[in-house]
Order: structure tokens, then C-alpha cells, then sequence
């Protein structure tokens, strides 16, 4: 149909050279014209240069290789769709020596059209935004070569050793998307007309690129979605439903994406202009995405991202600040520190803007889990299956090293070190600290066991002199209810006490019982420290 259309256009003509040649490999065949109205056949005369170079079928309507400059405006939109039609061709970039010539023609007539539609001297027509969504979907619309560790490793595990893959092609593919960006953010293209074309087929191939592993062309992808997202409003809802089901295969099917963190981004921008009160769907979205965006094992990689979004949600409705701080609970890392020092700083950036209506909602299980992070112990239990190394701790705080020890490994342990200080960090904050003292009467008798642990045994200066810290903070706040729950807190250790003495005296008489039953058959034998010893 385009080229009928094209084909009652009239053809921009110029008297044919004999001396020219058709190959390819001659650059004077690229200002070559066909041959004159007069001749009954097309293969009579000399070829078009771009019929030569390109093939025959894509070019249509007008001379694709002239300059813009040299035809009148009225001509202009069709000389675009011929120049477009022109880019629909591509090559193999992974041989640098194939088609030279072609890729620099390519090359240049993309940056002749950037440079046309960042003018924006004429709008655009329905032509002319189908030929450039179909020059968009040729170019950059592929399938990505399988990674080859996809099937040892998740995103963001490995990331220190290993490079992302970058695409041969790119020297024409970001010309393709800044051609894309300036196009769809252009004054001369009516948003009515472009939806027909820029549709949701359209949108979910551009979304399926987000797992490219180069993050040049995510950053392009990032910019281009958000622009489709401002300008085509009837397509917002299933921009959204679309983001939220990557986001679902990610969390619950897969774990592995590589434009999680993008993807995000945009989010976040666009919750920024949610308008109030929030509707259901945008509250169903953080509590099935966001908050099980938590979860995976990879979630440094796009944790900022995550928090900002969250963050959001919160400053827009401040009564959601306890339902996030619940879902982040419900996801706690049991094993992983580095997730646990993340969580906790993400807790301060809420903790700062929540009202004391939601604090005192979530004020119970949340001080119970910070007292469990008061006490981690996570730092002493450090573990490298790697040969050559040999790790371990001596008396309290003394690190062994094998010389081999890299020092980027001896970083990544660090963060390990730091779940019980990063927890302590919190009561820096004097929005917190407001907020622990109106409570006070519920929050420290929650929290005292752990300070009273960490003040008598822990074994890391920087952490015991944050407890001692805090613990005279409780003192000077309240010191009747401090010295009451020491007082409870002696009689617990007390009754803890007495009860280990009582188990040790029941397995004591277990063991004199089974000392005494004589060994018969397959019967089970209790090795004592006596029956092991070894006389010289």
C-alpha cells in the first residue's frame, strides 16, 4: 500500500552520467538517478545507486540519497519515507569488513534524519509514522543470544567478575534510538494519529529489549518508555499492567532480569504523579510488586531504585508506611547481612516520615526484629569455599589472613560486620528517637534483653560502645522503667539459668541410665568423653 501511494508521487528526476558505474564498491555511485522518463524499460538504462547498494524493493517514491536541503518542503515527508524505507535494511556487524560502504550509507542517512526530525519543520504523516515504526521494529526489535550464565548465576551475583555483553551493532543501534527518541518527542507528531502505530504490540517488544545486557541501550529504552508513557495517554494502563507482569515473572518465576532497576526508575517517576487519593490498582501495585520486590537475592542491584519507589508511595499516602513496613518484615533475610544493612536503612528513610499513629502499629514486631539484628552474630560466622584461603577468627577480634588474601574480598566482608552497628545507627536519628520515646513503656522492654547481651559479651568495640550508648539514652529517658526492666531482665536470666541446670542434670541421668543396660545386638552405645580417651 505505501508504495502505491509513493508510486503516484512525483519522482525527483536528474540527468543520468554514462561514465558512472553500478557496483556497489564505486562511492560515485551513490548520487546515481534511474534512467530518463523516456525509456520503455527500468533495466535499459543505469541502475539507481541505492538499488544497487540496497535492495531494490525498499526504496521507493524518491531518490533516497539526496540531501533534504535539496528538495522543496513539499517534497520533504516524502524524501523521509525514502530515506527511512532505506534504513530498513541491516547487517551483520559482527564482521567489521562486510558491506563497509552500505554501513556508512546506512549510517549517514540516519543522521541526516535525526537531524531532520530534531528540526521540526514539517509534521508528520500517517505515512511517514508507519514507515518509521517499521524502520524502529526492523532495527531494533531481535531476539538476544542466550547468556551463558543463566543457568549458574542470578543478576547482580556475579557482577564484580563478570562484563555485560555488549551488541557489535551498536554505533548504528543508539543512532536508531536517539532517531526514535526525537521522533516521539517531536511537536510535528499528532499523538491521535502515532497510538495507531505505536501500539501495544509495539510497546511490548520495546519492553521485552529491557533485558539486554548492555546498560547503554537500557538507558535509551528508559527514556524512550518514559516519553511514550507522557505523550500517549490511552496507553498508560497497559504500560503499567505490562511492567507489573515483568515484574511478577521476575520476582516469582525467574529472579533474573537485567532492566529491573530501569524499569524502576520509570516507576518511580510515574507514581510521582499519581493523583490523590490513590487509586486501588497503584496500592495492589506495591503490595504484589514492590513489597515482594524484597525478596529476591539480586535486589542490590536495583535496591535504590526500589526504595525511591516505595518511598513514594509513602510520602503520597502516609497511612501505606505501615503496610510497607510490614511487608519488608514478612521478607526479612535470615542468612544474607548485606540485605539486612539494606532493609535497615531503608526503615530509617520511612521511619523518618511515618506518623505516630502508623509507628505504634508496627512498633512491636519491628523493635523485636531490630533487637534480633542488635544481636546478629552474622560477622563471626564467615565462610569462603575458595582454595588457597584461610579465614578465621583468634580470641575476640583478631582476623588470620593467608597471605593470598585479596583485599576485594576482605571489602565484602566488611558489609557482613556491620548488621548490628547499622541497627544501632538508627537511634542517631532524632525523629526516631522521638518516636522510641513517647513509646517508651512498650519499646524497651522489647529491645533491653538485646542491650544487656551486647553490653556483658559482645566482642566488637564499635558495636559495644553504640550499645553502651544507647543504653544510657534509655537510663537518662525514663530510669524507673530502665532500672525495672533490668530488674525483670536478671530474674529471666535467672529462671534461664536454673533451667539449662535442670536439663543438664535430666540428659546426666539419661546418660548414667544407658551406662548401666548391658550391650546387646544392634543396640545404640552412648560414647562418653571417658570411653574415647585413649590410655598411653
Amino acid at each position: 500500500m505505501l508504495r502505491q501511494i509513493l508510486s503516484k508521487l512525483p519522482r525527483k528526476s536528474s540527468k543520468p552520467d554514462s561514465g558512472e558505474s553500478t557496483r556497489p564498491e564505486s562511492p560515485s555511485t551513490q548520487r546515481s538517478n534511474g534512467g530518463s522518463t523516456g525509456q520503455g524499460k527500468a533495466s535499459s538504462g543505469p541502475k539507481r545507486t541505492s538499488s544497487a547498494v540496497f535492495p531494490a524493493s525498499v526504496v521507493a517514491g524518491i531518490e533516497p540519497l539526496v540531501p533534504f536541503k535539496d528538495v522543496p518542503n513539499a517534497e520533504k515527508m516524502n524524501l523521509f519515507v525514502s530515506k527511512v524505507s532505506l534504513c530498513c535494511v541491516t547487517f551483520d556487524f559482527t564482521d567489521s569488513s562486510k558491506n563497509t560502504l552500505e554501513k556508512d550509507v546506512k549510517r549517514q542517512t540516519l543522521l541526516e534524519l535525526v537531524e531532520f526530525v530534531a528540526s521540526g519543520s514539517i509534521r508528520f504523516s500517517e505515512p511517514a509514522i508507519l514507515a518509521m515504526c517499521r524502520m524502529c521494529a526492523v532495527n531494533l526489535f531481535r531476539v538476544f543470544p542466550p547468556n551463558y550464565r543463566s543457568n549458574s548465576t542470578s543478576v547482580g551475583e556475579n557482577d564484580d567478575n563478570d562484563e555485560p555483553m555488549f551488541d557489535p551493532a551498536w554505533p548504528h543501534l543508539h543512532i536508531v534510538y536517539d532517531l526514535l527518541l526525537r521522533f516521539i518527542t517531536s511537536s510535528c507528531l499528532d499523538a491521535k494519529v502515532a497510538k495507531k502505530y505505536i501500539d501495544h504490540s509495539f510497546i511490548l517488544r520495546l519492553l521485552d529489549l529491557f533485558d539486554t545486557e548492555d546498560p547503554r541501550e537500557r538507558e535509551c529504552l528508559k527514556n524512550i518508555l518514559h516519553r511514550v508513557y507522557g505523550k500517549f495517554m490511552v496507553h498508560r494502563p497497559f504500560i503499567r499492567k505490562a511492567l507489573s507482569n515483568i515484574f511478577y515473572r521476575f520476582v516469582f518465576e525467574t529472579e533474573k532480569h537485567n532492566g529491573i532497576a530501569e524499569m524502576l526508575e520509570i516507576f518511580g517517576s510515574i507514581i510521582s504523579g499519581f493523583a490523590l487519593p490513590l487509586k486501588e490498582e497503584h496500592k495492589i501495585f506495591l503490595w504484589r510488586v514492590l513489597i515482594p520486590l524484597h525478596k529476591p537475592k539480586s535486589v542490590g542491584v536495583y535496591f535504590q531504585q526500589l526504595s525511591y519507589c516505595v518511598t513514594q508511595f509513602i510520602e503520597k499516602e502516609p497511612k501505606l508506611a505501615s503496610v510497607v513496613i510490614k511487608g519488608i518484615l514478612k521478607y526479612w533475610p535470615i542468612t544474607n547481612s548485606q540485605k539486612e544493612v539494606m532493609f535497615l536503612g531503608e526503615f530509617e528513610e520511612i521511619l523518618e516520615g511515618i506518623n505516630m499513629v502508623e509507628f505504634q502499629k508496627i512498633m512491636v514486631p519491628l523493635f523485636w526484629r531490630l533487637g534480633c539484628c542488635i544481636n546478629s552474630f552474622h560477622f563471626q560466622l564467615v565462610t569462603l569455599v575458595m582454595p588457597g584461603i584461610d579465614l578465621y577468627f583468634i580470641g575476640n577480634d583478631t582476623l588470620k589472613l593467608d597471605p593470598g588474601f585479596e583485599e576485594n574480598i576482605l571489602r565484602k566482608l566488611t558489609v557482613s560486620f556491620l548488621v548490628a552497628e547499622r541497627a544501632l545507627f538508627l537511634w542517631n536519628n532524632d525523629q526516631i528517637v522521638n518516636l522510641i520515646a513517647h513509646n517508651r513503656h512498650v519499646i524497651l522492654p522489647i529491645i533491653f534483653p538485646a542491650l544487656e547481651k551486647n553490653a556483658h559479651s559482645h566482642w566488637n568495640h564499635s558495636v559495644l560502645n553504640l550499645t553502651l550508648n544507647v543504653r544510657k539514652m534509655f537510663s537518662e529517658m525514663d530510669e524507673a522503667l530502665f532500672l525495672s526492666c533490668l530488674e525483670h531482665f536478671k530474674d529471666e536470666e535467672e529462671k534461664l539459668s536454673l533451667l539449662a541446670e535442670k536439663r543438664k542434670e535430666a540428659w546426666q541421668r539419661l546418660e548414667d541410665a544407658a551406662s548401666l543396660k548391658p550391650i546387646t545386638g544392634n543396640t545404640a552405645v552412648l560414647v562418653t568423653p571417658l570411653a574415647t580417651s585413649i590410655a598411653c
